[in-house]
C-alpha cells in the first residue's frame, strides 16, 4: 500500500475519532434530555475507533493517534520512515475535525466555547485533579492502551477481533479518566481542541503530548521484550 493511501486512511480515521468523540462531549453530553454523560462520551470514543479500525485499518494499520504510531514503532511493528508523516497527518486531521465541530457548535444560539472538550489538569480537570495525577493517569492508561493494541494485533491473537478489543479498551480508558483529564491518551486529539480554546488549554497541552508518548514508548519496549514471539 502506498504512503498517500495510508495517510488518507489515517486522516479520515483520526478525523472521525475527534469529531465523534469530542462531538459527543460538546454537542450531546450537556443536553439533559439525552443524558449520555461520561458513559456516553466514553462509548462514543470507543465506537469511533472500533468502526474506523474495520473501515480503514487494513489500509493504514488504524493508528489515528501519534502515541499509537510511536508505540508500534518502539514495538517493532511500524516503519520509522513513516512515523513523522503519520503524526503530521493525524494532527492535521484532529485540527480539521475540531474546526468542523466548532462551526456546528457555534451555530446554536447562546453558544459559549467553554472547555470545548479540551484536556486539562488542576482547575481545568473535570474533577480538579492535580498535574501529577493527570501525568500518571495519562502515562499508565496509554501504556495499557498500547499493550492491548500490540496484543490484539499480534499474529497469534484471534483474527478479526482486534478492533473490538481496541474499541472497548478506549471506552474503558475514558470511563476511568474523563474525571481526571477529560481523557487524552492521544496528542492529536488534545491539540485540535486546545487550538480553539487557546489560553490555558495551550499552556497545558505539553502534558498531553509528553505523558502519552512516555506511556507508548514504555509499552512498546515491554511488549517487545516480554511478549513478542522470538
Amino acid at each position: 500500500m502506498n504512503l498517500s493511501k495510508k495517510l488518507g486512511a489515517e486522516f479520515f480515521g483520526t478525523f472521525w475519532l475527534v469529531f465523534g468523540g469530542c462531538g459527543s462531549a460538546v454537542l450531546a453530553a450537556g443536553v439533559p434530555e439525552l443524558g449520555i454523560g461520561f458513559a456516553g462520551v466514553s462509548m462514543a470514543f470507543g465506537l469511533t475507533v472500533l468502526t474506523m479500525v474495520y473501515a480503514v485499518g487494513h489500509i493504514s494499520g488504524g493508528h489515528f493517534n501519534p502515541a499509537v504510531s510511536i508505540g508500534l514503532w518502539m514495538g517493532g511493528r511500524f516503519s520509522a520512515k513513516e512515523l513523522l508523516p503519520y503524526i503530521v497527518i493525524q494532527v492535521i486531521a484532529a485540527i480539521a475535525a475540531a474546526a468542523v465541530l466548532y462551526v456546528i457548535a457555534s451555530g446554536k444560539p447562546g453558544f459559549e466555547l467553554g472547555g470545548f472538550a479540551a484536556n486539562g489538569y488542576g482547575e481545568h480537570s473535570p474533577g480538579g485533579y492535580s498535574m501529577i495525577a493527570a501525568l500518571v493517569a495519562e502515562v499508565v492508561l496509554t501504556f495499557f492502551f498500547l499493550i492491548i493494541i500490540l496484543g490484539a494485533t499480534d499474529k497469534r491473537a484471534p483474527k478479526y477481533l482486534a478492533g473490538v478489543a481496541i474499541g472497548f479498551a478506549l471506552t474503558l480508558i475514558h470511563l476511568i479518566s474523563i474525571p481526571v483529564t477529560n481523557t487524552s491518551v492521544n496528542p492529536a486529539r488534545s491539540t485540535g481542541q486546545a487550538l480553539f480554546v487557546g489560553d490555558w488549554a495551550l499552556g497545558q497541552l505539553w502534558l498531553f503530548w509528553v505523558a502519552p508518548i512516555i506511556g507508548a514508548i514504555i509499552a512498546g519496549i515491554v511488549y517487545k521484550a516480554f511478549f513478542e514471539e522470538k
